[in-house]
């Protein structure tokens, strides 16, 4: 039985930050499967889910940082998930590299010109890469 009103403070905000940190979790998980199965529509569309899950957990986590803190099970967990992030990132950077590569062996003399206004990024002409 809780008996302190930090013990009751604690078990509330875990209860209301977990929701959004499962929500972060899930979109990790179908982004991993679209990007596993090369699910162009599927990986934007996962993409933008798991940016929304992201800005709503942020915004959670930081009132609950503001009002007493963030229990440390769920903190870990948030870690985790930006860890994943982080790696679903590079891996779709090295994804992109390679692209690159092809593109630039297959179309010699159009680096700069493969992608355009109406596409995705435009590339740099020093052998590929997306400029930001």
């Amino acid at each position: 039985m809780l008996n302190t009103a930090a013990e009751l403070q604690a078990l509330r905000c875990a209860a209301e930050l977990e929701p959004p940190l499962a929500a972060v979790e899930d979109r990790l998980v179908a982004l991993g499967a679209a990007l596993a199965r090369n699910d162009a529509s599927g990986i934007e569309s996962e993409a933008g889910e798991l940016h929304r899950a992201l800005a709503a957990a942020i915004d959670h986590f930081s009132r609950a940082a503001r009002n007493g803190g963030v229990p440390p099970s769920l903190r870990q967990r948030l870690a985790v998930a930006s860890g994943q992030v982080a790696a679903q990132r590079e891996a779709l950077a090295r994804a992109t590299a390679s692209l690159d590569r092809a593109i630039d062996v297959l179309l010699p003399g159009l680096s700069g010109g493969v992608y355009a206004a109406s596409g995705a990024a435009e590339r740099s002409g020093r052998g590929g890469g997306l400029l930001a």
